[in-house]
């Protein structure tokens, strides 16, 4: 009977020890990128797709670079034994230039009928899990969830407080059909 509380003990030791062994680190969860579905153009009307797609649009801001550098403007002048009898002159220009244009985009969302109170309420859930909406559960579109919605999708390549389809997807709200994964 001793024999085989020891030989039990050794197996829960090496079990036990075997548990703390290194554990491989899990990948780096990647973001959806979702400028991916974006569609750009100036027109009023939303791009052709599926027929019960619901399309939003938003004007994406420009982006301006702006450069400061020092530029020498008069050398130091050094006297024969090397030391500088006048300091050299520099100027400041600042430069602005356009990166990137405005533009209005288009991209895919979740059909208003499909957004009600329900709906809504699991959208603030999902962004609070996520520390994005920090305000008590409504169900309503008000103005805390506008700027969740934008904070979450701004990360993902989105500039936007339009729900957009592929957010809704990201966030477990909407289902991904197996062709998309």
């Amino acid at each position: 009977m001793t024999h085989h509380l020891q030989s039990g003990r050794g197996l829960v030791l090496a079990l036990f020890l075997g548990a703390c062994g290194t554990a491989v680190p899990d990948e780096p969860a990647t973001r959806a990128d979702f400028s991916t579905g974006l569609v750009r153009r100036a027109s009023d009307v939303p791009p052709e797709g599926p027929a019960d797609a619901c399309w939003a649009n938003d004007e994406t801001p420009a982006v301006i670079e702006t450069v400061t550098e020092q530029v020498l403007v008069t050398p130091e002048i050094r006297a024969a034994d090397g030391t500088v009898t006048q300091a050299a002159v520099f100027a400041t220009n600042v430069d602005q230039r356009m990166v990137q244009e405005r533009e209005v985009v288009w991209f895919q969302t979740p059909c208003p009928a499909d957004m009600d109170e329900t709906f809504l309420a699991s959208l603030q859930r999902a962004l609070k899990a996520r520390g994005f909406y920090l305000r008590d559960l409504t169900g309503q579109m008000d103005a805390g969830t506008r700027n969740a919605i934008r904070r979450f999708q701004t990360e993902r390549g989105l500039d936007s407080e339009t729900l957009s389809l592929a957010a809704a997807r990201d966030l477990g709200l909407i289902e991904v059909s197996r062709d998309a994964l």
